[in-house]
């Protein structure tokens, strides 16, 4: 009997690790002139589809050091053969450092990935 409660207790307590309703969210380390930059998305509501797109809510977040800043957008990802995908570009000013990031995002699993990254000027291959 002990050993079914402790298998019901360890069971409980996976299920009820993560907070119910938390956002799907993904967080990377790009590397941006040899500086760490950490790319977080996360997902701000359902996703609706529109077409060949797939309209999704977005709350991101770019950190390197102690700068930090957020935004929320809604990304349109247009689908086909492989994942949908999108580009944004993100002004990097606001984490002190200069440049613009071009980020190619792709949307699987209900999760939102960087797929490549471009930093302009130079053109400068980041992923």
């Amino acid at each position: 009997m002990n050993v079914r409660f402790a298998l019901l207790a360890v069971a409980l307590a996976g299920a009820l690790g993560a907070p119910a309703g938390a956002a799907p969210c993904s967080k990377e380390t790009l590397t941006v002139r040899g500086v760490p930059v950490v790319v977080q998305y996360c997902i701000a509501g359902d996703p609706q589809t529109s077409g060949a797109a797939t309209v999704v809510a977005v709350d991101s977040t770019y950190t390197s050091g102690d700068a930090s800043f957020a935004r929320r957008s809604t990304l349109r990802f247009i689908s086909g053969e492989g994942p949908g995908s999108v580009l944004e570009s993100v002004d990097l000013a606001g984490l002190g450092l200069t440049g613009t990031l071009h980020l190619t995002l792709g949307y699987a699993g209900g999760e939102v990935h960087v797929l490549g990254a471009l930093l302009t000027p130079g053109a400068v291959i980041v992923k």
